[in-house]
């Protein structure tokens, strides 16, 4: 089931900025703001994943800190 998600109040030049960045990526400007929800979901996701690892196996780096360890890596 998907959910509609209406936004008030954007400053055009904010609206205008997002719909080229998704122009320049070959998308909808709906489609682009999905992915940068659905981004935003999954590093919340991740960032809770990391915190129960944390608990369960008592690692001292912090979640944030493992994250941004773990992308370095991916760089």
């Amino acid at each position: 089931m998907t959910i509609a998600i209406q936004i008030k109040g954007v400053p055009e030049e904010v609206r205008d900025v997002l719909a080229k960045r998704a122009a320049e990526r070959g998308q909808s400007t709906q489609q682009y703001l999905r992915g940068l929800l659905e981004r935003e979901y999954r590093r919340e996701r991740n960032k809770r994943l990391f915190e129960d690892m944390h608990i369960q196996r008592g690692t001292t780096m912090p979640a944030d800190e493992m994250v941004e360890f773990i992308r370095s890596g991916r760089d």
